[in-house]
């Protein structure tokens, strides 16, 4: 009981996501170094009930990270990657819907890219690393390099993910620039006598940062085995 009440006040659970993003600070993408990619993460989604089948997000900043990064002129090519969930099956891929949005905000379409259907980081990682060598008329044009291994990668994720991911991309053979978004923690956070009180929502956060500590211990004991 005494551990379910820790995890489940705001003091403890912003620590531990805080500690997951690894302190990082969300900055402006000006201020990004440039790039020969922007690859951004699926982010996941609510296929809304109904006919139409419209899909919802629950957070947008990896879509909007990646175009302000675009329209910064970090990066000639966008990546989105296709995310899809064995659940929801009919459902479009991530990045194809991504890339309808980046279209309407004023992003050329040659100038975007979609990987094949990926349900997890490291098949992402995979995928872009696919996409590019089956494309090499892309790597000649970028700097005149003719190999996808040796691309700077601007990767757009949450900050929670951002550690497990970036380590995955450079598995992959790339080098990897984080732009980490998607902060879980307001930085006007004050300590407060609520802070200490237990509540749903900081359970649910502190559940997430393990999770994701999980996720970094499992491909830690794979890289080992």
């Amino acid at each position: 009981m005494v551990f379910l009440w820790v995890c489940s006040t705001p003091i403890f659970s912003n620590l531990a996501i805080r500690s997951a993003e690894g302190w990082a600070e969300r900055d402006l993408a000006i201020n990004s170094q440039k790039a020969d990619v922007i690859v951004v993460l699926s982010s996941g989604r609510v296929l809304a009930p109904g006919a139409a089948k419209v899909s919802e997000w629950g957070d947008p900043d990896r879509f909007y990270g990646g175009i302000e990064l675009f329209k910064a002129g970090k990066a000639p090519l966008l990546f989105f990657t296709g995310g899809w969930s064995p659940w929801e099956p009919e459902a479009q891929l991530e990045g194809k819907i991504l890339t309808r949005y980046a279209i309407e905000a004023g992003i050329s379409e040659k100038n975007i890219l979609v990987t094949a259907s990926v349900v997890n980081t490291a098949e992402e990682a995979n995928a872009v690393m696919a996409l590019l060598n089956q494309n090499q008329m892309i790597t000649k044009e970028i700097d005149g390099k003719r190999s996808s291994a040796s691309l700077k990668v601007l990767l757009v994720t949450s900050a929670f993910h951002m550690a497990r991911a970036e380590k995955l991309f450079e598995q992959a053979g790339f080098q990897v620039v984080p732009f980490p978004v998607d902060f879980k923690v307001s930085a006007g956070n004050e300590l407060t006598l609520l802070s200490f009180l237990p509540s749903a929502n900081a359970l649910s956060q502190t559940e997430m940062a393990w999770r994701e500590f999980y996720g970094r211990l499992y491909y830690w004991l794979l890289r080992l085995s």
